[in-house]
């Protein structure tokens, strides 16, 4: 794993690890990735690693686990996942049980002599601070989804590094979940938004990424009828979302309701007012949810200006 850029863990892609790579990894500091296969019932990881097998113990799993801020399930839900670790010692299977908890039932049947002892998190703390002390607001990273609750989704942008995406900063177009755009494990881009150096967190964006409102007007034009998605509906309209940066107005019609999929008419365009007319054609229960389109995925952004020039309304994000 490259020291200059760290990845999601799942994205490095090598998961077998020969002896001889492993001893130059613990001898060169690297960070390494493979699968964990099993948690005990101390909360100890067992990894795959092709030749061998590791161990990364309960304090080792991640950071915060010592500390006592973070939970227990932040080992637990790294079963049947890749890891990020750093190789920092070779023991006998003896020596584990002792360093692991005296008589770990896993220790005494599944594991063979010699065994590789892991430590994930001396590799988050590395990939944090380099991190921290590298990266700016405005950068774009590669990322994964982790987890989601109603108010946001947590990605991690490195090593098992998580940062969070506030459900406004998803898409320009609203939704009512972050489930509603992202799925668990998915690969994503994300912009860092703001950096908390003194309690080492990271603010995420994602609307930023995904084109401003003529990048996406850009993509339909008036007379053509499309599919999109309902994504609200008020008294005096349904909003059809037609990419997740771009939504239109259709008319009130009876009995349709959010996360209907729908087939609209393009009636007119207007950039001035940031306006997509729309006539709703039809409305129905379905998934067909469409790969994210990015129109900046890689880089540095300083500025994101959504709003077309002499819009009534300006929408910009400034990263400093």
């Amino acid at each position: 794993m490259d020291k200059e850029r760290y990845l999601p863990e799942g994205a490095v892609g090598k998961t077998e690890h020969s002896l001889a790579t492993l001893e130059k990894a613990r001898t060169t500091g690297q960070i390494l990735e493979a699968k964990a296969i099993l948690c005990d019932s101390r909360h100890n990881l067992v990894v795959d690693l092709g030749d061998l097998r590791g161990v990364i113990p309960r304090g080792e799993a991640a950071l915060g686990i010592r500390e006592g801020t973070v939970k227990d399930i932040a080992i637990l839900s790294r079963v049947n996942k890749p890891v990020c670790f750093k190789v920092t010692d070779f023991l006998r299977r003896d020596q584990v049980n002792h360093c692991c908890g005296d008589g770990d039932s896993f220790c005494a049947g599944t594991l063979s002599d010699p065994v590789a002892l892991l430590s994930r998190r001396a590799a988050q703390q590395q990939a944090r601070e380099e991190m921290l002390a590298r990266v700016r607001p405005g950068d774009v990273l590669d990322a994964r989804i982790t987890h989601m609750e109603p108010f946001g989704a947590f990605a991690d942008i490195g090593c098992g590094i998580v940062g969070l995406i506030s459900i406004e900063n998803i898409s320009v177009s609203r939704i009512a979940h972050p489930r509603d755009r992202f799925v668990r494990d998915q690969a994503v881009k994300v912009v860092v938004k703001e950096i908390d150096r003194e309690k080492k967190r990271f603010v995420l964006s994602h609307k930023e990424l995904l084109g401003t409102w003529e990048e996406n007007a850009e993509l339909f034009s008036v007379g053509q009828t499309v599919c999109g998605v309902v994504r609200s509906v008020e008294d005096y309209g349904i909003f059809v979302e037609l990419a997740p940066n771009l939504a239109g107005l259709a008319e009130v019609r009876e009995g349709v309701y959010p996360g209907q999929q729908a087939t609209v008419y393009i009636k007119n365009i207007i950039p001035e007012k940031m306006k997509v007319k729309l006539s709703l054609i039809d409305a129905f229960d379905g998934e067909n949810r469409e790969p994210l389109r990015y129109f900046h995925a890689s880089g540095h952004l300083d500025r994101f200006l959504y709003s077309p020039e002499g819009a009534f309304r300006r929408i910009e994000t400034i990263f400093t």
